[in-house]
């Protein structure tokens, strides 16, 4: 039943015969989660909050940077430092007092993950990593709970509806994990701020049209977009039983092989003692903030060679892990090193962990 209040705010929608009271009264019944409130989950939550979701859930436990900014529209200048969960729902509270939502300061994980998505009827995925993908879809699967994908890369965008009336999911789309050095997320590949917003939007509609049962969602199928020529495709998502066969969550990390045993922490570096420290981003990135390694772009990374120690370790960085896992596989495969760490989740995980090094910082470099 809706007030008078609500009849006001979502008139404009109700007005839409195929949508009506029915459709508004579903919405405001219904509970959606919304896995990361970045550049894809900044359009979702918004969107939804104005449609009048009656809960919504959000997992996040990142801190807002000044390089979030140019695609991530819930926050403004003032709030970089602060904890995106909680400036979101701030924003979103004020956009609509009426939306009641749950906070889940957290990273979704395979211990926490059937916990927090049991009690919602959908669940969308606003990420840009493998893992998550893979988790959400696991969980998803085992509860039964329809799941909106979204992913971004530069110019390109995808949506596609899984796990809903029986429909394919997204192990049937992707049955295994690209290499990681295949699968770039935004901080390694960039992204045009627009995309984020456009791709969101339609992964909102998508959640609106499963919750209201309003035309027809993209269930079993992939729409494709790209933003260069604006063309877009659907593609037909086949259901293969063999990978809808999932009983128990693994380790999504060790899955898409992010996680090895020559992973090194930030906080575990001074334990080395004499290290060589290689920063392989690309020099705009290192100038605007860097620990002081020596910067050897993976661009033109081979001939820094001559410089790379074989005498002592050497820990190799990026900004996310993933360039920095191309270095050490190109230095042991071609060139047969041994000595090398990778920097475990690279610049974004220290600046998650250390809101310090939000300004421009230079450490003493660990070169001789």
């Amino acid at each position: 039943m809706l007030t008078p209040e609500e009849f006001q705010r979502y008139n404009r929608q109700m007005l839409m015969p195929e949508f009506g009271l029915a459709g508004q009264e579903k919405l405001k019944q219904s509970k959606v989660l919304v896995i990361g409130c970045g550049g894809l989950g900044s359009p979702i939550l918004l969107y939804l909050t104005a449609a009048g979701v009656g809960t919504i859930g959000v997992v996040e436990n990142d801190k807002i940077d000044i390089s979030n900014l140019q695609r991530q529209i819930l926050y403004s200048s003032s709030a970089v430092g602060h904890e995106k969960i909680s400036e979101s729902i701030n924003r979103l509270s004020a956009l609509n007092p009426l939306v009641k939502f749950n906070q889940y300061p957290t990273q979704l994980s395979a211990s926490n993950a059937l916990e927090i998505i049991k009690d919602y009827d959908i669940v969308i995925d606003g990420t840009d990593n493998f893992p998550t993908r893979y988790l959400v879809n696991d969980a998803c699967v085992i509860l039964d709970k329809p799941f909106v994908y979204g992913a971004i890369h530069r110019f390109e965008g995808q949506v596609a509806v899984f796990n809903h009336k029986n429909s394919a999911t997204y192990r049937d789309l992707f049955p295994t994990p690209p290499p990681p050095e295949q699968a770039p997320n935004c901080a390694e590949a960039g992204v045009l701020g627009v995309l984020p917003g456009i791709i969101g939007s339609m992964q909102a509609l998508e959640a609106i049209k499963v919750i209201t049962n309003v035309g027809e969602p993209l269930s079993g199928k992939l729409l494709v977009l790209d933003t260069l020529s604006m063309q877009s495709r659907i593609i037909k998502i086949p259901k293969m039983p063999e990978t809808s066969k999932i009983t128990q969550l693994i380790n999504y990390e060790a899955f898409c092989g992010l996680k090895s045993a020559n992973d090194i922490t930030f906080e575990r570096l001074n334990s080395l003692g004499d290290y060589q420290l290689i920063d392989v981003r690309e020099k705009h990135e290192y100038e605007a903030r860097n620990i002081g390694g020596e910067l050897m772009p993976l661009s033109e990374f081979e001939k820094h060679l001559p410089k790379i120690s074989r005498d002592k370790t050497v820990v190799v960085h990026c900004q996310s892990g993933i360039r920095s896992q191309k270095a050490i596989k190109i230095l042991q495969e071609q060139y047969g090193y041994d000595n090398l760490l990778n920097l475990t989740g690279g610049m974004n995980k220290i600046l998650n962990d250390n809101p310090s090094f939000l300004q421009n910082i230079t450490a003493e470099k660990r070169i001789n």
